[in-house]
């Protein structure tokens, strides 16, 4: 019954990004010439028609780009990303088609019309689906059974996750193991009866969390679960050390399984992000100009020479790099006892005042330039901080493997100087699993809102 519901609201969800093509470009027409008048050139029937030939198209991209697949989660961020990059390039093919037909008379507003609409009634019908899903899921409806299989602790994680967020759609029937997992969850009995309860429970997926005592059976686990055509996910042991979102490579046959593969190691990814930092910093470093003529002769009146304050900075791949920022502080500051080198006492006025409106920050932009620093990233450290938090901070070092940012999510989630060290980290992890070019402008955009509202420092 719930794979023919999940065959059935596919076939619903595909049929409805192809309407959507259709109503957005009639919208498109409708916003390009009668609500803004432009002079009607081709007639509507050529507009309905180039929709009903782009949208299979569309969802072939869509499709290729995994929006299709069964998730009992998602994650907006990635739907957005390749839902807008569908939608482009089918509009980019559209334009294509246009000119190689020497459409000339084709309005081109009405393109970029026709890529806003596709892709933001595509994503309102995505949620609205998803919130439909969550509601009947929360309800005890389209469920998916589930048996854990393993006595490792991570099997309990998994329960207490599947309780905790039951929009997901899964039911624990129990476990099974060498022992229970804990008194709140029925025990099904050992491993030597799985293939039996396999049988007999009707369960609709296994997840596997086995302890590492329990590892050397993970080959018959599968094969029972193969065998009953059982849907089987694993949990490994070390589960705790590696990122959510680990890749797969393959060498002669061998498939090796990145514990740190991040998006950013992509060679185009990390281009694009690298390109888009030279590009803003020569921009903001133009528009900024006459600011920072001021914050130096400020900082020259008030502090004297030198106005640049230099630190050595630990970044991409635990190189070292010299920091610029405007002096703000008195030399007897500048080597702070603290960890965010912060002391009121010992700034001047003016030095607050750089402070407050981050322009203290502005010299760090030739940081960017250079390649030491990005625009968003993760906040660098002092070497000396580096090497105690990497002893006692886990997963603190991995923040090194992408560029160190002027701003970055943490800060803008408020963990900025004298704040944990651990969420801080949290939300460092979470920006390099999840990066994305509209992750860096919806950070960007909300470190400028906040310096807006609150005349705040949302950097250090």
């Amino acid at each position: 019954m719930i794979r023919e519901n999940q065959t059935i609201l596919k076939t619903l969800n595909v049929i409805a990004d192809a309407v959507i093509v259709v109503i957005a470009m009639l919208l498109s027409y409708y916003l390009r010439f009668v609500l803004f008048k432009g002079e009607v050139s081709m007639p509507v029937s050529f507009y309905i028609n180039s929709a009903l030939l782009i949208s299979p198209l569309v969802l072939i991209v869509c499709a290729a780009e995994g929006l299709y697949e069964s998730q009992r989660s998602i994650d907006f961020i990635r739907v957005s990303e390749r839902l807008a990059a569908a939608c482009l390039i089918c509009t980019l093919v559209l334009g294509a088609v246009f000119f190689t037909m020497r459409s000339v008379d084709v309005s081109r507003w009405l393109l970029v019309f026709f890529f806003t609409l596709s892709f933001r009634l595509s994503m309102a019908k995505r949620r609205a689906v998803l919130a439909y899903l969550h509601g009947a899921r929360a309800k005890g409806r389209g469920l998916k059974n589930v048996i854990v299989i393993g006595s490792g602790e991570n099997g309990l994680k998994y329960i207490n996750a599947v309780e905790s967020n039951r929009w997901t759609g899964f039911s624990v029937l129990g476990s099974v193991g060498s022992r229970p997992l804990s008194d709140g969850v029925s025990y099904l009995g050992g491993f030597e009866r799985l293939d039996a309860i396999l049988s007999d429970t009707h369960a609709d997926e296994a997840v596997a969390a086995l302890a590492p005592e329990e590892t050397e059976l993970i080959k018959a686990v599968i094969e029972l679960c193969e065998k009953n055509g059982i849907k089987l996910s694993l949990i490994p042991f070390y589960a705790d050390y590696m990122l959510s979102r680990p890749s797969i490579d393959e060498i002669g046959g061998v498939p090796l399984l990145n514990v740190r593969r991040i998006p950013l190691d992509n060679i185009i990814y990390s281009a694009v992000k690298r390109i888009g930092d030279i590009i803003c910093s020569l921009i903001l470093l133009t528009l900024t100009l006459p600011l920072t003529a001021f914050a130096a002769l400020g900082t020259l009146i008030t502090l004297g020479r030198p106005i640049i304050f230099s630190q050595e900075r630990v970044g991409l791949n635990r190189r070292a790099f010299v920091m610029y920022k405007f002096r703000s502080m008195r030399p007897a500051a500048e080597e702070s006892s603290r960890w965010s080198g912060y002391e009121a006492s010992r700034q001047t006025r003016f030095g607050t005042f750089l402070r407050k409106f981050a322009i203290d920050e502005l010299p760090q932009l030739i940081n960017v330039l250079k390649g030491d620093m990005s625009l968003v990233g993760p906040r660098p450290e002092l070497r000396k901080y580096v090497d105690i938090f990497k002893e006692s901070v886990p997963l603190y070092m991995v923040k090194h493997q992408v560029r160190p940012g002027i701003t970055g999510w943490a800060q803008v989630n408020g963990f900025r100087g004298d704040t944990s060290i651990e969420e801080r980290i949290r939300c460092d992890i979470y920006y390099i699993e999840n990066w994305s070019v509209f992750m860096d402008i919806k950070i960007l955009l909300l470190t400028l809102l906040k310096f807006i509202n609150h005349g705040e420092k949302y950097t250090k």
